[in-house]
């Protein structure tokens, strides 16, 4: 090998003059370092850009704002965060696709956005499944969720950082009282745009239409839709509380997302930072989700305060409403899943 030879040479060499003998040396430390930069990886400073539809004093806007502090100093600057509030990169599945096709972006999405690369992923928004977060936040760091993760990647080119980012149980926001499911019947109620979300709110008797978040309000203020569904502090960040008269807390959804970017992105961070990245990502999904719980109930009562009538419901005709969905979508096998990994 070529490397063999300069060696013999320089030995073979030793003998002549020690200027000479020094600039063969600085030469071929020259030569060595550069085959080794070759042959390695280089990693540059890499900028994470996330956009979530939320507003900054949302749980999540806050903790993905601690994220990108925390990341930040853990990587000594190697991983920067920007983070972008209010749709200001787009709806999330217009970020979504932006992150699929190549584009630095990421985002904090309802998985169930995500099944339909990866089916199994549906589960996470199936009705009626968690009971607390803290079910949620043990699931979704199983060995059983996460190789559905993997399989994320090889599929769509995104990569799942975190999927315990809680944003609370999703109530129903109408303009005239629920107690049954039939009460809904006709309703066209926004929803996401995903088979699990359709098919719950069909099954609860409402017409499933989804639009982007940020024409919830304006929809509704229009008569362009009839209802919709959200989380407490959604309901309180997005003031939709000035153009629904009722909600009612069915919980038929505990609405537990998923911190996503680019695979494009995150391939350019080194296998160090990766794990920083990935340790922080669910840390601060805890700290998020901790914000939700504290702060949905504030929430409740502040929209209460505007006028709107929040009620508790019986949730059994409703459960036995949507009982069905988890068969017709085939997602039985994974609710099993779930259950084992749970121990129930």
């Amino acid at each position: 090998m070529q490397l063999k030879y300069q060696l013999s040479e320089i030995e073979m060499s030793y003998w002549e003059d020690p200027m000479n003998r020094t600039l063969k040396a600085l030469g071929l430390g020259v030569a060595i370092a550069a085959s080794l930069s070759l042959s390695m990886p280089a990693f540059a400073a890499t900028t994470l850009r996330i956009g979530t539809v939320l507003a900054p004093d949302d749980p999540m806007g806050q903790g993905l704002e601690k994220f990108k502090s925390e990341v930040e100093a853990a990587t000594n600057g190697d991983v920067k965060v920007q983070v972008f509030h209010n749709s200001q990169l787009g709806d999330t599945t217009e970020m979504i696709d932006q992150a699929r096709a190549g584009a630095n972006v990421g985002t904090v999405t309802d998985v169930a956005r995500l099944s339909s690369f990866v089916p199994s992923l549906a589960i996470m928004s199936a009705p009626f499944l968690f009971d607390t977060y803290e079910q949620a936040d043990t699931f979704a760091l199983s060995d059983e969720y996460l190789a559905w993760g993997d399989e994320l990647k090889e599929k769509s080119g995104l990569v799942m950082l975190a999927s315990n980012w809680y944003q609370g149980p999703r109530h129903a926001l109408t303009q005239t009282p629920v107690s049954v499911p039939a009460d809904l019947k006709g309703i066209r109620m926004r929803t996401i745009g995903a088979p699990i979300w359709i098919e719950t709110i069909r099954a609860m008797g409402a017409e499933p239409t989804p639009i982007a978040w940020g024409e919830v309000y304006s929809a509704l203020q229009l008569g362009a839709i009839d209802a919709a569904e959200a989380q407490p502090t959604a309901i309180k960040g997005a003031k939709l509380f000035e153009v629904i008269k009722n909600v009612t807390k069915t919980g038929h959804i505990q609405l537990v997302t998923a911190l996503v970017v680019s695979a494009d992105a995150w391939d350019q961070i080194s296998a160090d930072n990766q794990k920083i990245v990935r340790d922080l990502a669910v840390e601060n999904g805890r700290y998020a989700s901790q914000l939700t719980i504290d702060l949905g109930e504030e929430a409740m009562k502040f929209v209460a305060d505007q006028g709107v009538t929040v009620s508790d419901v019986d949730l059994a005709p409703f459960k036995e409403a949507v009982a069905g969905v988890y068969g017709k979508l085939d997602l039985e096998a994974e609710a099993a899943i779930v259950n084992k990994v749970l121990g129930r």
